[in-house]
């Protein structure tokens, strides 16, 4: 049985998240549903990270095994003729039989995108949490962001009523910038160009995140940018381990999974 890494892009508006579920239409389940009808069986598609409703991927990142031959070039045609267009599989490479999405996964990076302008742009409204005043103060962000990095519990920053074995998480970076924007070339990974005055994206990579980890940092973030906070009350909430004492949780629409990172020996 060929198994694949393939790497997805989506736009999230109007899904349930990732995750099949019981109610509602997943980003899984309409893999699923695609790759069952190719391969003549019910196949089961393993994400490497649940989405939650409402957010987006440049690079999600999925493990599958089919029973049929099949080359990777004519797999994506197949697939792609067969999803929305609002979700298409972008590549799809060959993998050893034991590839699992998400516990080879190595690190996770994530884009979360605030338009702060009092106009919100019609065509962004989507893809961005609109902060329309006041002017967020970017650098008070940017130093409170890099007290995130590194190895803490970011309990402070989790989900109320997650169950999970530890909050400890490594963040490897976490940035926040003014004015610019991620932009993808086909075959290249993401980087980030001058786009729109009224941006700011802030940019964080770990090794694993908790469940809401990153829209709770988000509007933490943005408290400091409103100037309610000093960016040093970052770092204390983050040792208070205590949610309450954190931002509100950001609005689905300006997160997007932008990619992820494996060993190489995993894939060919």
């Amino acid at each position: 049985m060929p198994t694949f890494k393939l790497t997805i892009a989506y736009d999230g508006t109007g899904f349930v998240g990732w995750q099949r579920q019981a109610a509602g239409t997943s980003v899984q389940g309409l893999l699923e549903d695609a790759l069952s009808e190719l391969d003549g069986r019910h196949v089961d598609v393993t994400g490497a990270g649940r989405t939650d409703a409402g957010v987006h991927a440049l690079g999600q990142v999925a493990s599958v095994s089919l029973k049929r031959a099949i080359d990777r070039r004519t797999l994506m045609r197949a697939v792609n003729s067969r999803l929305p267009e609002s979700i298409r599989i972008v590549d799809a490479a060959d993998a050893a039989p034991s590839f699992h999405a998400r516990f080879d996964a190595r690190s996770k990076t994530y884009c979360y995108r605030i338009w702060n302008g009092e106009v919100m742009n019609p065509f962004e409204r989507a893809y961005v949490w609109h902060v329309p005043s006041p002017v967020l103060d970017v650098a008070a962000m940017a130093s409170a962001a890099t007290l995130l990095e590194g190895r803490h519990d970011f309990a402070a920053f989790q989900a109320a009523g997650t169950d999970t074995r530890t909050t400890e998480r490594e963040v490897f970076s976490s940035r926040v910038r003014a004015g610019s924007d991620l932009v993808q070339s086909p075959g290249d990974p993401p980087q980030f160009h001058a786009k729109a005055p009224d941006l700011i994206t802030y940019e964080i990579a770990g090794a694993g995140f908790l469940r809401h980890m990153v829209r709770a940092i988000v509007g933490t973030l943005v408290e400091v940018g409103r100037g309610r906070r000093p960016p040093a009350w970052v770092g204390e909430v983050l040792r208070s381990r205590d949610r309450s004492g954190a931002g509100p949780t950001a609005p689905a629409p300006g997160l997007f999974l932008v990619s992820l990172e494996y060993r190489e020996a995993i894939v060919s």
